[in-house]
């Protein structure tokens, strides 16, 4: 194996991301499914997270549209949907948008491991709590 350098760092950043043709039969199509980049898995992380300080918790509610509305590309790569329209796309069928998170699971590196994770990180240390001295 070699040693990478920062000119190939960076132009493995430049490459296109991983995408895959998920097959939708329900609606009798299919679409596009991408892998997100750091910058794109930390803010979706971001947007689980709701609180500040001692008080943060992960909000798991609509985990599925949230992931799905970052991955789904039309055939350029370009982002169907925005952030703000995960409410909509959560009222897909639960069969057809479990299919399209799997997909964008695999393709960002995304375990449910990576979410229960998230949800520990964001639980209270013991002894954390407030005195009252």
């Amino acid at each position: 194996m070699t040693c990478l350098s920062k000119a190939a760092l960076l132009a493995a950043a430049a490459a296109p991301l991983p995408r895959e043709r998920v097959d939708v039969p329900e609606l009798e199509g299919f679409v596009w499914v991408q892998g997100m980049s750091g910058t794109d898995r930390d803010a979706w992380e971001k947007s689980l997270v709701v609180g500040r300080g001692k008080r943060r918790d992960v909000n798991t509610e609509n985990v599925r549209a949230k992931l799905a509305v970052r991955c789904l590309v039309d055939e350029a790569g370009v982002r169907l949907f925005d952030d703000h329209e995960v409410q909509a796309l959560g009222k897909l069928r639960v069969d057809v948008l479990n299919r399209i998170f799997e997909a964008a699971q695999r393709l960002s590196g995304v375990s449910d491991e990576d979410i229960d994770e998230l949800k520990k990180s964001s639980a209270p240390e013991a002894g954390t709590g407030s005195s009252s001295s």
